[in-house]
């Protein structure tokens, strides 16, 4: 029972290791090993065998660590029917080209909202929008959706959550959370960060469940909130139709 125990840890480690290059392309090992807070030594076995498996690469030019090509694998094999990051990527390129800013699809993760999808503005100056990329889910566009559109229940858990702000008006974001219930959308100028801003729009499947929420965001000064009032139906429209496309 107690190699079992030993063996679960070990796998947790390792997934806590890959979970370190979300916000990150390379890493050496003081900095892996500062991140999931375990000595250098087994941070390093672990890396051995991630990758000898492939799941990781060793520049060994600049001793730093990347994620390996055998995601690339694993990832080819998502299935369109059921994974909204793959099915929907034609339509949020066909939104990207009618809107010319960045598109993303995000969905809840607990406290957080977390990017899955996003396809990049042409403009020289755009809001770059890495996938996997996690934002608190109490400040933006999409997390006013994510928030507004959940089932009641949900919506008590997370007002009800000791790990919500100490400051959050709650008062406040419960006003805007009626607000974006009432327009079917929401809108998000400098927020959670300087200069950008955001337009998002609830995707539900054909079963009425709420998937993701679809953003459009860009800068604050070209992406302005009486650009995002017009351009909103046009967002909202193209959620309804990737909705129809999930099952």
């Amino acid at each position: 029972m107690e190699d079992g125990k030993l063996t679960v840890r070990a796998v947790e480690r390792a997934l806590d290791i890959m979970l370190c290059f979300t916000n990150a392309a390379e890493l050496t090992l003081t900095e892996i090993a500062a991140r999931v807070d375990l000595h250098k030594s087994t941070v390093h076995r672990l890396l051995a065998s991630l990758e000898g498996k492939g799941f990781i690469m060793r520049d060994t030019s600049t001793d730093k660590y990347r994620l390996g090509y055998r995601l690339w694998e694993l990832s080819a094999h998502l299935s369109p029917d059921t994974d909204p990051s793959v099915l929907l990527l034609p339509e949020m390129e066909r939104l990207r080209n009618q809107l010319g800013e960045t598109i993303s699809l995000y969905v809840q993760d607990g406290l957080e909202r977390v990017r899955i999808q996003a396809v990049q503005s042409n403009h020289a100056i755009r809001r770059v929008a890495p996938v996997g990329a996690r934002m608190p889910l109490y400040v933006g566009a999409s997390s006013k959706v994510l928030v507004a559109f959940a089932e009641p229940a949900a919506q008590e858990r997370l007002s009800a959550s000791a790990d919500w702000p100490a400051g959050l008006d709650q008062q406040a974001f419960q006003q805007q959370l009626s607000e974006t219930r009432r327009l079917g959308y929401a809108t998000s100028v400098e927020e959670r960060e300087p200069g950008a801003a955001a337009v998002a729009a609830p995707i539900y499947d054909r079963g009425g469940r709420l998937v993701a929420a679809l953003a459009v965001s860009g800068p604050a000064n070209r992406l302005t909130l009486e650009l995002m009032q017009e351009q909103a139906p046009l967002i909202m429209e193209a959620a309804r139709r990737m909705g129809t496309m999930l099952r």
